[in-house]
């Protein structure tokens, strides 16, 4: 914890030097420690930025650099963090997050610049931030996003829910939707009107999954605790017993449980968790099975069947960070406890497509593939 502290006291002592400079309104610092996919909310609204506004220049905090430093085993990529990055952040004229960045609670960006928080998810179910963390990290992350301008989220509930979870006034909330849910959309779109379903072709060939079969995606949540646990696993050698000979289970872990199913060998069951598109598996995959992730707000757009395996849902409202709504009734699919159950569901196709259809239009009002525009107006709105 020291070590950390010392870290953001040094990055904070080069930022304010390289104040100095003067602010370049047209450079963007691109804070993309969570996800630096080309399909996150980061890289979308960059690639629409460089389309439109050739004047930008960009530079990046990536998510390997992040954890590069962590390790401090690089000198030249410890250098870099500490000395190139808060100077491009003094420089910069706009920031563009997808997480919380602590060094940023020792600072304090000037004013005019644009701190734009579009975070990773397009939506919550479970409590985060200031809503559960405590101590050190919470007063780190609420001092930290005192700089945040712009929060970027899908509607007004969410709006209410992120501006209590980041600490932030209710006017810095701008329910104008999410890159994602753009991405989403726009292949939705194409599939539909060339008639071919290009990430189903992609990754079916890239695994060499049988193209007879369907392919189910079990995507569970990040848990505080037990990340190593064999519990999923052995969750996933229940379901792949009983599974419909015409399915396949493919799995999207977390990297701690993704490295335990490295060594299922499983006819049924092929490991995705390497994949960095989760859009390319949303478009790939027929139905999910999750728990309590955000993933469901992506995948709701495309109305393919979701089921819910809540096997530890009482211990999670007990012990882990809670919910906003409750469970049961807020999620847009059946519930099931026990892996029997899942397949039970799927074989019965026992879930209701209209709730699926109520649950998009009540989480995203202005679905109309042109949330990237709003935020880039954002952007340039002097």
């Amino acid at each position: 914890m020291m070590t950390k502290t010392i870290g953001y006291y040094i990055f904070a002592f080069v930022y304010y030097v390289s104040r100095l400079f003067h602010v370049n309104n047209t450079k963007v610092l691109c804070i993309m420690t969570h996800d630096d996919g080309e399909d996150s909310n980061v890289s979308i609204v960059v690639r629409e930025l460089k389309r439109q506004k050739k004047e930008y220049s960009f530079c990046y905090i990536t998510k390997s650099e992040a954890e590069s430093v962590k390790s401090l085993r690089d000198i030249r990529k410890l250098l870099s963090f500490f000395i190139i990055k808060p100077y491009h952040m003094a420089r910069s004229g706009v920031i563009l997050m997808d997480n919380v960045f602590l060094p940023m609670a020792y600072i304090r960006v000037k004013r005019n610049v644009k701190v734009i928080q579009l975070w990773h998810g397009t939506g919550t179910i479970k409590k985060f931030g200031q809503d559960v963390n405590i101590g050190k990290l919470k007063e780190r992350e609420r001092r930290a996003n005192r700089n945040i301008t712009h929060l970027i989220v899908n509607n007004e509930q969410t709006a209410r829910i992120y501006a209590k979870a980041f600490g932030v006034d209710a006017d810095r909330v701008y329910p104008v939707g999410l890159p994602k849910t753009d991405d989403i959309l726009h292949r939705i779109r194409r599939k539909d009107k060339d008639n071919v379903n290009i990430e189903k072709n992609i990754i079916y060939e890239k695994y060499q999954l049988p193209k007879e079969k369907k392919l189910i995606l079990y995507a569970p949540t990040f848990r505080d605790t037990n990340l190593g646990s064999d519990i999923m696993i052995k969750h996933v050698k229940e379901m792949a017993e009983i599974l419909p000979k015409d399915y396949i289970l493919g799995l999207r872990l977390h990297p701690y449980v993704a490295r335990l199913a490295q060594k299922l060998r499983i006819d049924n069951v092929c490991n995705l968790s390497d994949e960095k598109s989760l859009s390319m598996l949303i478009m790939a995959s027929d139905m999910l099975i999750t728990d309590y992730s955000s993933i469901i707000f992506e995948y709701c757009i495309t109305q393919k069947p979701m089921i819910f395996f809540a096997y530890d849902l009482d211990d999670f409202i007990e012990h882990g960070r809670g919910f906003y709504m409750d469970y049961i009734s807020y999620v847009p699919g059946p519930v099931a406890k026990n892996s029997k159950e899942v397949i039970d569901i799927i074989n019965e196709k026992a879930y209701s497509l209209d709730l699926l259809r109520t649950f998009r239009e009540e989480n995203f009002p202005i679905l109309d593939g042109e949330a990237t525009l709003r935020i880039i107006d954002l952007i340039t709105d002097k």
